[in-house]
């Protein structure tokens, strides 16, 4: 178990590298005690305190599990998120049992990475048949353009995304995911969660587990 856990460590600090996708998973491990059981009915639990981002999240796997045959129930259409924190597993518990769940998924931030960098200015470039005259070369240097410096922010946006099964009283580790993306647009959050979804649920089918 201890080399497990090493091995989760290592994975979920990984980076991507020479990809060039904006979304993609650049670690995933699955429990080695999985032994290829099946999920009817999965609840998906977006982990926000934004209601909008995480209801627009729960509906987006929903629908991609259900796609693939799996009976996924957003977790808004079941949970009325209690505010007092320490009545959430009892609660969490008592609709679980309830709506025969089996399985569970659960999407979180991690964090924001942003990273600055200096872009120098550079001047275009005379071709070389302007140098055979004075009056050549001097009508093509003087209007020369120059590109100004600037700087240039990139974001990373790192979420995390766990599937546990309910067959234990604690809730079973099945597999853990995380996504990273590259300059999401803040104007189109629903395509950034798609694309979280879409290379989830095809590692999730890679996997097997679904």
């Amino acid at each position: 178990m201890r080399r497990f856990l090493t091995i989760i460590a290592f994975l979920l600090a990984a980076s991507a590298l020479g990809n060039c996708k904006s979304t993609n998973l650049v670690a995933s491990v699955k429990s080695p005690t999985y032994a290829g059981q099946r999920f009817q009915r999965v609840l998906v639990i977006g982990m926000s305190d934004n209601p909008a981002i995480r209801d627009d999240f729960e509906d987006a796997m929903a629908n991609a599990l259900k796609a693939k045959g799996v009976h996924a129930i957003p977790g808004h259409n079941i949970l009325l998120r209690p505010k007092s924190a320490n009545k959430i597993p009892d609660y969490l518990r008592e609709q679980i049992k309830e709506h025969n769940i089996d399985a569970v998924i659960t999407s979180r931030l991690v964090g924001v990475k942003t990273e600055v960098t200096y872009i120098p200015g550079q001047a275009y470039t005379v071709p070389y048949p302007y140098y055979n005259s004075f009056y050549g070369y001097y009508g093509a240097i003087y209007p020369q353009v120059y590109s100004p410096d600037y700087l240039r922010e990139d974001k990373t946006v790192r979420v995390e995304t766990n599937l546990y099964g309910t067959s234990t009283p604690e809730g079973e580790f099945v597999w853990t995911g995380i996504s990273e993306t590259f300059n999401p647009d803040p104007k189109k959050v629903d395509k950034a969660i798609n694309a979280v979804v879409q290379v989830v649920v095809q590692d999730l089918q890679k996997e097997g587990i679904f």
